[in-house]
């Protein structure tokens, strides 16, 4: 069962044991990588999950729950699944709106999270699980298979119907859906003995959603103007600042100075961004030297043993550009397939820079416990956009922003 509100004894408890988590994190190889953190913002536990395409959801909601460790409010285990319950009911309606040309999929963006704090407000772990279903201990982790189908199937059905006229009520059949596999989202719940109804919990939580906006890169905008970055999960519309590379990096470098985290949205697809939690480019070219590799043996290996030879070591990386970013994304190499939450920095054994990244893929699939090293190169190259409050941008690029 997860805690709802940790005393500030134990909060300091278990933010103490993750950031000792986070630095002690070292390979059990010879040749790997041994990291040792530069800086670190505390973050709650990490979380699972599993069989559900509700990164942005967890990513995000780790990003509120960091904002309300920075704001001295303690640490909260907020709910996941209150928000991918009303953000799918909204996207189906877009869906049907569009007759059917739109995607209807489980994914999604870190601005439907703050969406859903400014339209619906957020609730406590406790006030809605999300797991309607099982009796063992692993039953608790979302399965999401069965429920995607079923409701994909009811807005397909009305959404491509053909019908001249809909009912008004096709949208209570999906809700039903989503109250069976997830439960209701509750009108009013009790949390410490206090009575709430999600918006006034979100209210008293002190988050204001208009302190948060999307940052991108690319040449296809105008820099230093906003634009609705063309991804299907973007189904909302967000409007992003676009602003060069070097200044997004600047952006993400001034925010974990100052004590703030970050969403992250990029493309893991990456042969080298791994499942045992490292994230980085190598310069193919050099590999075959560099690991020992005779160029004939090089050119056989399947892509998996090349990857194992790339991420044995640090080796050397591609030197990122804009015009590199910008065709990987025209060409769709890049896409927006994961939301994660960036926290803090690190070195590796030869000095090099990395950025800390909780996942949620659990403890137990990676490493690091739940935590990636992800390398400057690839955060260049494999970012797709960030969400992060206002008052972390540098100065200058929140006045070329127009950022009041």
């Amino acid at each position: 069962m997860k805690k709802i509100l940790f005393s500030f004894a134990l909060c300091a408890m278990s933010l103490s044991m993750l950031a000792q988590d986070a630095n002690e994190a070292t390979s059990d190889t010879t040749e790997g990588f041994r990291f040792t953190t530069i800086d670190s913002i505390a973050i709650t536990p990490v979380k699972d999950q599993n069989r559900s395409g509700t990164c942005w959801s967890y990513s995000t909601i780790g990003f509120l729950e960091s904002e309300l460790l920075r704001m001295g409010k303690g640490e909260y285990d907020l709910s996941e699944m209150f928000v991918v319950h009303h953000t799918m009911l909204d996207r189906a309606e877009y869906v049907v709106r569009m007759y059917g040309t739109a995607q209807f999929a489980p994914g999604g963006s870190a601005y439907d999270v703050i969406y859903c704090l400014k339209n619906y407000g957020l609730v406590p772990q406790a006030a809605m699980p999300g797991i309607q279903y099982g009796s063992t201990p692993a039953d608790t982790l979302p399965v999401h298979t069965e429920l995607d189908a079923v409701a994909g199937g009811v807005v397909d059905a009305v959404a491509n119907s053909g019908l001249k006229k809909l009912t008004p009520v096709w949208k209570k059949a999906l809700t039903a859906v989503y109250d069976t596999y997830l439960g209701a989202c509750p009108a009013t719940f009790t949390y410490n003995g206090k009575e709430y109804t999600p918006k006034s919990f979100a209210e008293e939580l002190g988050l204001n959603a208009d302190d948060y906006v999307s940052i991108t890169s690319y040449t296809h905008h105008p820099y230093y103007t906003t634009f609705v970055l063309e991804v299907p999960d973007n189904w909302r519309m967000d409007q992003m600042y676009n602003v060069p590379m070097e200044e997004m990096m600047a952006i993400i470098d001034n925010a974990l100075a100052n004590g703030y985290t970050l969403a992250w949205g990029a493309d893991v697809s990456e042969m080298c961004f791994t499942r045992k939690g490292l994230g980085v480019v190598p310069e193919e070219e050099k590999a075959a030297d560099l690991t020992g590799s005779d160029a004939a043996r090089w050119l056989g290996l399947s892509a998996t043993d090349k990857r194992e030879e790339l991420t044995k070591k640090p080796l050397p990386e591609k030197t990122i550009t804009q015009e590199m970013r910008q065709a990987a994304y025209d060409s769709w190499e890049n896409t927006d397939d994961h939301g994660m939450q960036i926290f803090g920095t690190a070195k590796d054994q030869n000095g090099k820079r990395y950025y800390m990244v909780k996942n949620s893929w659990g403890t137990k699939k990676s490493e690091y416990k739940g935590i990636w090293y992800v390398s400057e190169a690839y955060m260049q190259y494999k970012t797709n956009s960030i969400l992060v409050h206002k008052d972390a941008l540098p100065k200058d690029i929140r006045k070329k922003l127009l950022i009041k």
